[in-house]
């Protein structure tokens, strides 16, 4: 990027805020908008702030309660603009970095935060470095070609004087070194070169002239500048004093990249306009990683602290390593106020309290994120990215095979030989379609030629045409070994070898060379230790060789990149990956459950709110379980590293999780972005919801022992009394009388199909009659039969009558989001019964005015008259909410909810493992509800036990779905081809919405807008969506 277009890009920053930016966070906005950083640095200059005041006439800077705020510098070409932002209604959206964060999680297709239209290219284009090792996301507007739209040049800005930083001027270069000398002896360990300037200035109170930063990398005999591996991102240098680098520097001779400040623009190569590599939403910055041995980390010599200014404060070294050796753990980011427990369980020593109150500190090593702008004690913390490597080994005549950018993929498992060498080809356009259409045209080609030609010297790695034999096909294969008159090859395409002649071995035309290797290799998550497991493998065999399945991969970024297969074809699917590692389980280590048989000392340690409950039995699994258990407490408190952090969370992985002061082993069930997650305590049947920092690898000196063991929670359920929905009395009735129980016995009645151990189960050693059981006690006393319904409410027990249960009104008469009709009158807030403070709703969604764009995501879409927007730049706001509230409420998913569920009440719903903000539409006789989700837009049918109060702290993000009608075509009953057509183009997919107007409404779910909607995903043209609507015929369109 030019000096001047930068210069251009950083006024319109300022510009778009006429209240100013923070210093701290101009390079976030900047970034946001241009997808680069100001490059400071790589201009010269020691710090941002140099930077920014050696461009009064771009940028104007005023000290505000202590921090250092940018404004746009007014001048005469630019007056009117600002005259037009100052006039600007002041954005209800709190100040902060708009990034997104990844919000893909590894659940299947029943969860809602998985985004199955990802931000195209042209929507959000992508700006990569050389190596790939970040990727940045801005919005690209459709061409407004048929529409009027203001435009707005900036005009050039002259060049900027010299700073006055670097202008060489009177200073003496030996007092700077000796001085430098002796900011290195207090820093024996190294010192950030940004650092420098204020550190210098707290203790010689003069600033250190700028020419001296260029100087210093000459000065090796006093120090050494130290740059990370070189990124085509700025980042920050690393001074050491000379003894210190001797330390861990291999050899005399090795020498370490060194900061060379430079008078030219830093320009990085741009991006390739058809490049198919997908935008990142994982918010990236520059990091700068040590250069570190074993030597100096562990020898550190003592110092004297000195007192500096707050700026001046530095983390040290070794804590700073430990920091970056955590956030490399989390890719997806890691909450701050989890960093003092993580660190103190990890490292065994305390975490500095002081860093989480000036969180700026950690800017050299991380990203610093506030997804809750008026939350400033909910940060995240981003580490920084591996850069990719190369992920095929293959001939350089051929591109390399790039991974699909669908969540599930579908692959043909060719071979699988051990689980870290599984062989697919992926199924779909791009992959075994051009396939099929490249093997066309060498049959073609190959069958009109009188004579192909042979493979001259056929050679190991040389690729040949090969004719099938029997057949008309030609294929591409590679060769694998010469022998004395045959060959073998690989079969790049097909994934397998054979022994052939080489007189089958053709010259293959350079124009079949443009089509990457479909065979590709993928590891197993979760079996790399058991990859030549006979058991594993043999099951592997069994149900994954020769079938299509899908695909969920872990580690783009891996060669070969890890996956989790799934089996679909069936009523529920399968996880390929849990079921091999689960045929590792020794059945020995049961005890053999027979009907009619009794068994003592039975623990039951969990009932569920539809009457099953989990027993654990007396077995040799049971005692070699609590063994293993209690060397992997000691193994914890010994150990002191990172290793055991899970860092690739999935779907069926096995690992170990707290309980009740103890490790015990867990199984992955769901994931809520990329934090929040469900797992099972697969030997207690405890279902839980935790932040993926509490979950540890198991050790791999007990792995194999530990997954030999079968789980030993058994599901089972009380004989003659019905499973189903218990009411609250009966749940916690039985949960008293039995969990935690030492004398407990049972006596199985039935085995079904569904493996549900029907029992009867006895609290004393007493007489084992059937009429001293539980199950007895239950059915007589009727406490287990959930009353019958009444009409236009439901009942509330006795005990659940109090003020804490009662549910927060916040409207009444209030209409069903798609009806459109209803009172419209103001809605009653009234305070709630159980507290002084008045709960309201949300604030209204901040919405564009007309003739102004905005990305969006179509969450749902019936018709052209009736679809639901979400604003796509907001979205990872909504994935941080719904995580917060899945650990709320799932912890309390047995506190009884509401007893008197209202019509047009916002509440808190459970659907499919999520918990979503609803709007009550209407309770219906059988205790069901009607509820509307007010951030996706959908409907849905819920059990009334599946609610819970909307508390204040999940009231204030605005409701993010937003109901919205396409301009541009009549309005009519469509069609269901038309409504079919419109939902293939929009629905789950991200798109551009051009406003044309905006129907305000008091309540949020009565507003509307009616908007344009563009797809932008196409490199050659932008798609008007209401231009294929209106291609319809008026006939067509019009059927009652």
């Amino acid at each position: 990027m030019s000096d001047d277009l930068m210069k251009k890009m950083l006024r319109a920053v300022l510009q778009a805020n006429k209240n100013g930016v923070s210093i701290t966070r101009l390079q976030g906005e900047y970034r946001s908008l241009t997808g680069e950083f100001i490059p400071d640095r790589k201009l010269g200059y020691p710090s941002l702030e140099c930077f920014l005041r050696s461009i009064p006439s771009v940028v104007r800077m005023e000290n505000r309660m202590g921090e250092i705020m940018c404004f746009a510098a007014v001048c005469q070409e630019t007056a009117h603009i600002a005259q037009l932002v100052a006039r600007q209604k002041s954005s209800k959206r709190a100040p902060g970095r708009s990034q997104m964060l990844n919000c893909r999680m590894r659940s299947k297709l029943a969860s809602n935060f998985v985004f199955y239209g990802r931000s195209r290219l042209s929507l959000s284009q992508s700006a990569s470095s050389e190596n790939g090792s970040f990727l940045n996301v801005f919005p690209r507007w459709p061409t407004l070609s048929s529409f009027p739209a203001l435009s707005i040049t900036i005009s050039n800005v002259p060049p900027p004087p010299t700073p006055k930083a670097l202008q060489p001027g009177g200073y003496n270069p030996q007092v700077v070194q000796s001085r430098i000398s002796e900011v290195l002896k207090k820093y024996c360990s190294g010192l950030w070169l940004s650092k420098l300037p204020s550190v210098y200035r707290d203790m010689y109170n003069q600033d250190l002239p700028g020419q001296a930063v260029i100087d210093l990398e000459n000065w090796t005999h006093i120090c050494s500048v130290e740059k990370p591996v070189s990124t085509n991102r700025p980042s920050p240098s690393h001074l050491l004093p000379t003894s210190t680098c001797n330390l861990w520097r291999p050899s005399p001779t090795s020498t370490s990249p060194s900061w060379k400040p430079t008078t030219t623009p830093f320009s990085p190569t741009p991006p390739s306009p058809t490049s198919p590599t997908p935008p990142s939403l994982i918010p990236t910055s520059p990091t700068s990683p040590f250069l570190t041995s074993p030597t100096w980390m562990a020898s550190p010599t003592p110092t004297t602290p000195i007192p500096l200014s707050p700026t001046a404060v530095s983390i040290p070294v070794e804590g700073c390593l430990r920091l970056k050796e955590l956030l490399s753990k989390y890719s997806h980011g890691l909450w701050a106020h989890a960093l003092p427990k993580l660190y103190q369980e990890t490292f065994k020593v305390p975490f500095p309290e002081d860093i989480l109150a000036n969180l700026s500190l950690l800017l050299d090593i991380c990203t610093v994120e506030y997804p809750m702008a008026d939350n400033k004690k909910k940060a995240i913390l981003y580490g920084g990215h591996i850069s990719e490597s190369n992920r095929r080994n293959c001939t350089p005549m051929v591109p390399p095979l790039l991974l699909p950018k669908e969540e599930f993929p579908s692959v043909l498992v060719v071979e699988a030989s051990s689980t870290d060498q599984i062989i697919l080809r992926y199924i779909g356009e791009g992959y075994s379609q051009a396939l099929e259409t490249m093997e066309e045209s060498m049959s073609t080609v190959y069958s009109q030629l009188s004579a192909p030609r042979l493979l001259p010297f056929p050679s190991a790695g040389k690729l040949a045409a090969v004719k099938v034999e029997g057949g008309e096909e030609v294929v591409r294969a590679q060769v694998c070994e010469v022998m004395t008159d045959k060959v073998k090859v690989y079969y790049v395409d097909h994934g397998f070898s054979e022994v052939l002649s080489r007189t089958k071995l053709l010259e293959l035309q350079k124009d079949f060379l443009k089509l990457p290797f479909q065979a590709t290799t993928c590891t197993l998550a979760g079996l790399e230790q058991f990859s030549s497991e006979l058991s594993v493998l043999q099951t592997l065999e069994s149900l994954a060789v020769g079938k299509i399945l899908l695909v969920e991969l872990l580690q783009h970024d891996a060669d070969p990149p890890q996956v989790v297969l799934y089996d679909t074809s069936h009523d529920d699917e399968v996880n390929i990956n849990a079921v091999c590692l689960k045929a590792l389980q020794d059945k020995a280590m049961e005890n053999p459950l027979q009907v009619n048989s009794t068994y003592m000392n039975v623990s039951v340690t969990n009932v569920c709110s539809d009457g099953t409950i989990f027993c654990q039995l007396p077995s040799r699994g049971r005692v070699k379980l609590n063994e293993i258990l209690d060397k992997i407490e000691a193994f914890f408190i010994t150990q002191v590293t990172s290793e055991s952090l899970v860092s690739t969370p999935f779907c069926g992985k096995c690992c170990l999780a707290r309980y009740k002061g103890r490790w015990s082993r867990v199984e992955i069930t769901n994931l809520h972005g990329s934090r929040v997650l469900d797992i099972k305590f697969v030997d207690l049947g405890v279902p839980a919801s935790v932040e993926v920092i509490e979950l540890r690898e198991i050790p791999p000196p007990f792995l194999h022992e530990l997954m030999v063991i079968p789980p030993q929670a058994i599901k089972c359920c009380l004989a003659e009394l019905e499973v189903g929905v218990w009411t609250p009395e009966a749940v916690l009735w039985l949960r008293g009388a039995v969990v935690n129980s030492m004398d407990c016995s049972m006596k199985i009645s039935m085995l079904d199909e569904a493996k549900l151990v029907h029992i009867y189960l006895f609290i004393s050693k007493g007489s084992q009659d059937v009429t001293n059981s539980v199950n007895h006690q239950m059915a007589t006393s009727g406490l287990w039969k959930q009353p019958g319904p009444q009409k236009d409410g439901l009942p509330t027990p006795s005990f659940l009558d109090s003020p804490a249960c009662s549910p927060i009104p916040v409207s009444t008469n209030t209409p069903s989001p798609l009806d459109g009709a209803g009172d419209a009158s103001n809605p009653t807030l009234v305070t709630s019964a159980w507290g002084e403070k008045q709960l309201v709703l949300p604030p209204l969604l901040e919405l564009p005015q007309a003739g102004q764009n905005m990305d969006v995501y179509v969450s749902v879409a019936c018709h052209p008259g009736h679809f639901v927007l979400q604003p796509w730049q907001d979205l990872y706001k909504l994935v941080v909410l719904m995580g917060e509230m899945v650990l709320y409420y799932n912890q309390r998913e047995e506190t009884p909810g509401p007893g008197d569920v209202q019509k047009g009440e916002v509440y808190a719903a459970k659907v499919d493992h999520n918990w979503h903000r609803v709007l009550v539409n209407r309770v219906l006789s059988s205790g069901l509800v009607s509820v509307y989700e007010l951030d996706y837009g959908k409907h849905e049918l819920v059990s009334c036990t599946l609610l819970q109060p909307l508390i204040e702290s999940f009231r204030q993000l605005p409701f993010q779905g937003i109901t919205a009608q396409l301009a541009g075509v009549e309005q009519r009953v469509w069609s269901e081809a038309a409504s079919i057509v419109f939902r293939n183009h929009v629905e789950k997919k991200p798109l551009v919405a051009q406003v044309e107007c905006v129907v305000e409404a008091e309540l949020p779910w009565d507003r509307k807008v009616i908007v344009y909607l563009v797809d932008t995903s196409r490199e050659e043209t932008d798609i008007w969506v209401h231009n294929i609507m209106a291609d319809f015929p008026e006939e067509q369109s019009t059927a009652a």
